[in-house]
């Protein structure tokens, strides 16, 4: 029976090859960070108010104009593909099921065109990485504006990758040349195998603006390795503003310093991010950077955060703490992984249910009610005191 986050991740597990899943769930270096994102969460208790009228609770937000049904959103997400056949399809038809938005990766393995016609009417943004060549993402960015994406994603946390052990243990690189025991493995995941060979092994068909080359192995390889244009500076906003002319946001961001000169820049928007841990494993948790970015620039743009997200519980820890909407990845990978749209969409009612109940347990009937007067820091043996009685 899945009742959690956890029970979908552990089924998946069992699916995939495990080449794939320590792709999807793993980390940089000792993966600290990737515990943080999660652990820090269990350190913010949230305190109830009593009494109050919660017969009818709204989850909906505004951003950017727009109406979403819950503060979440489907963070982008690299080689879907690689984890079910037209992954990024069945993201983006479950967020519009459910009347949140769905971020395309620039590594995703279904074209632009495919996502919008899988879900014309649901809400989509890109996700921009920017290599050496910048003409690869502006092709990518003027096929969007044609598709009618209303928001851009610069991710800005991958001059280079992290250093991945799993990935590094396991040869996950272009081209793949898999171990013996890695053959075997696979072997032992008929249902996964079976996909790959009905649907080819994903490609990361946006490189290219012809539906013809799906891009070099070079280009490829540089993007899985997340080496990207090392120029790349607040100069270069210019160039995206001159290319893109909708809301911009930046994803990466973990300091107040960055988050107020992002805002300079004329950024409308803040990712607060980590990478889901996979790049600088010393850097702090999404949960514990927010509220010095919030602090910094929330008056002026919205906040969002991602990594580490696992229950209702988390997510109104975050918005109590200042984010607009939070952005999910692996949990919705977990379920697709499991059962396909079906599994994507039960995994987001599991955290708008969860978050709905939160809020009734609170006290809390709109999401402008939640703020700090709800949070408190949680009791630990280290901070413990006997009260005087």
């Amino acid at each position: 029976m899945r009742l959690n986050v956890e029970d979908f991740r552990r089924d998946a597990r069992r699916k995939l090859p495990r080449f794939v899943f320590e792709y999807l769930d793993g980390g940089s270096g000792d993966e600290g960070c990737l515990r943080r994102n999660s652990a820090d969460f269990s350190e913010i208790n949230l305190v109830p108010s009593c009494l109050r009228d919660t017969s009818k609770v709204d989850l909906s937000v505004e951003v950017f104009g727009k109406r979403w049904q819950a503060p979440i959103g489907i963070a982008p997400i690299g080689f879907a593909g690689l984890m079910r056949p037209k992954g990024d399809e069945l993201l983006a038809r479950a967020a519009a099921a459910q009347g949140i938005p769905f971020i395309q990766s620039t590594a995703s393995n279904s074209r632009l065109e495919r996502v919008r016609e899988a879900a014309p009417d649901g809400e989509k943004w890109l996700q921009l990485y920017v290599m050496g060549d910048r003409s690869i993402a502006e092709q990518i960015v003027r096929r969007a504006k044609r598709e009618a994406y209303s928001a851009l994603v610069l991710t800005v946390d991958v001059p280079v990758a992290g250093y991945r052990e799993r990935e590094l243990r396991n040869g996950f690189k272009i081209p793949f040349r898999p171990s013996v025991p890695t053959v075997i493995d696979l072997l032992k995941h008929p249902g996964w195998m079976w996909g790959l060979a009905r649907h080819g092994v994903p490609q990361f068909v946006n490189l290219s603006e012809s539906t013809d080359t799906k891009g070099s192995a070079q280009v490829q390889a540089t993007l899985l390795a997340k080496a990207m244009d090392r120029a790349l500076a607040w100069e270069s906003l210019e160039w995206i503003r001159k290319i893109w002319q909708g809301p911009l946001l930046l994803k990466g961001v973990l300091s107040g310093f960055d988050a107020e000169k992002a805002v300079g820049q004329g950024v409308d928007g803040i990712i607060v991010s980590n990478h889901g841990g996979r790049q600088l494993d010393s850097a702090p948790s999404t949960i514990a950077a927010l509220p010095e970015v919030v602090d910094r620039v929330g008056k002026q743009v919205p906040v969002f955060l991602d990594s580490g997200i696992r229950r209702g519980s988390d997510i109104a820890k975050a918005l109590a703490m200042g984010a607009k909407a939070v952005l999910i990845g692996r949990p919705a990978i977990y379920g697709m992984v499991c059962s396909g749209e079906e599994g994507i969409t039960t995994v987001l009612r599991y955290l708008i249910d969860d978050l709905t109940r939160n809020m009734t347990l609170l006290g809390v009937t709109r999401l402008s009610e939640l703020d700090a007067g709800y949070i408190r820091p949680a009791m630990t043996s280290r901070n413990w005191r006997p009260a005087n009685v």
